[in-house]
């Protein structure tokens, strides 16, 4: 488990459903635009994850994206959190764009780290020096 650098282990993410509801149950709920997390302590030596979309997010492509992005924001911020929680990202679907040109970088990887980085200096979870 050490020293795994930033590889994304399996036994790291969160999927069966009966244990992603119970951290929606049993968790604390951390808000920020466009995302949720919810985080419940755990006793074990890592921290494991799962990612939800709200309901009607887009087509499957646009689902896939989303759940890609907060996979690798997680993955690069992993070095910086504290161990032995259980976190369930949920993911809203973007705002519908306006009339102009798409502004750059909405969606993308750097608004992912900095929602996921935001929600877990809110729950508590960077370590110091972070």
């Amino acid at each position: 488990m050490e020293g795994s650098g930033f590889r994304f282990r399996a036994y790291e993410r969160l999927k069966q459903s009966e244990g992603i509801r119970n951290v929606f149950k049993q968790g604390r709920a951390y808000r920020c635009p466009g995302a949720k997390l919810f985080v419940m302590k755990s006793g074990l030596p890592y921290n494991r994850i799962g990612f939800t979309l709200a309901r009607k997010f887009g087509s499957a492509p646009a689902r896939n994206r989303a759940k890609r992005l907060g996979r690798e924001a997680y993955r690069l911020l992993r070095p910086r959190l504290a161990r032995g929680f259980d976190l369930v990202l949920l993911v809203y679907p973007p705002p519908e764009p306006s009339e102009g040109p798409k502004s750059p970088g909405q969606g993308g990887l750097r608004a992912r780290m900095d929602q996921l980085t935001a929600l877990c200096a809110r729950a508590g979870l960077l370590l110091n020096g972070s």
